[in-house]
């Protein structure tokens, strides 16, 4: 299945951000912590040239607390300032301002020298739809200014929002790519729930999904779905649907004769993997680059 979405809000929200990139310090990229690469656009770089950044990891609640390490590492390593955070507890959110300003120090260090006294620091906030970028405007600015939703596209326009006194920040759509050249990627930011279900083959996305778990979680899953038959072949696609069925007995997804319901168990692996149901997971790592 080729994974392609580019709704006419997103071809304007690049447009709009390039107009705005004069105004702007810093940009705070907001990355997904279980899909890292996945989450991250390839043109962000090309949109967003020169721009002093600052990476962000949300969700890190989800994700796999280990390899969310081997990522601030690996980020690291390519001179990129990086930081674990989740939006929806507000752990570690109260952080970026600090980053932001420390990676910002020589531009204030010269405001200070010219006698200017340093204004608010300008950050545009971007990222994937999905990723969580209004719930993390909101615990910046402690309320609830920005839309949320559990679902990709929320977000349609342009705003600007106060966080605290030392800190602004332009919210922006989320911004995918026209085509997932590599599908592997089309299918983990399915998984996460980056893109709507209703273009997408639920069953496949859930095929993907026990297919990847299984090869990293095994132990977690069987304990979720008390299922105690590890597929024989984690390549063999008829193993794979077997461990799907299997999950579908456990959950009652049962229709006449006797057979499982293979898009209700799709919707159930994908929804409880989605809620951290299953534990932290992630579901690349760097070496996976």
């Amino acid at each position: 299945m080729t994974i392609q979405w580019f709704p006419g809000h997103m071809t304007r929200a690049r447009r709009q951000i390039q107009d705005k990139l004069k105004l702007i310090d810093i940009v705070i990229e907001l990355l997904d912590a279980r899909v890292p690469i996945s989450s991250r656009n390839p043109m962000i770089d090309e949109i967003l040239r020169d721009k002093p950044r600052l990476i962000v990891l949300n969700k890190s609640d989800l994700a796999d607390s280990r390899t969310t390490e081997q990522w601030i590492a690996a980020f690291a390593e390519e001179g990129h300032a990086c930081l674990a955070v989740d939006s929806s507890t507000g752990t570690r959110v109260n952080e970026i301002p600090v980053r932001a300003r420390a990676i910002l120090h020589a531009m204030i260090e010269r405001q200070i020298a010219k006698g200017i006294n340093p204004r608010a620091v300008r950050g545009l906030i971007v990222g994937i739809p999905n990723v969580g970028k209004s719930t993390l405007i909101n615990r910046l600015a402690g309320r609830n200014i920005a839309a949320t939703g559990d679902r990709p596209g929320v977000t349609k326009g342009q705003q600007w929002i106060k966080a605290g006194t030392e800190l602004e920040l332009l919210d922006t759509p989320g911004i995918l790519w026209p085509k997932f050249e590599d599908q592997l990627v089309g299918y983990r930011l399915a998984m996460t729930g980056a893109i709507r279900e209703q273009v997408l083959n639920v069953e496949d996305i859930a095929f993907f999904a026990v297919k990847v778990l299984v090869k990293r979680y095994w132990a977690t899953v069987a304990e979720r779905f008390g299922i105690d038959q590890p597929p024989k072949d984690m390549e063999d696609a008829d193993e794979i649907i077997r461990v799907m069925e299997d999950i579908g007995r456990k959950r009652g997804c049962l229709v006449s004769g006797g057979r499982v319901d293979l898009e209700k168990t799709s919707g159930i692996i994908l929804r409880e993997m989605r809620a951290g149901k299953l534990g932290r997971i992630s579901l690349e790592a760097p070496e996976d680059r």
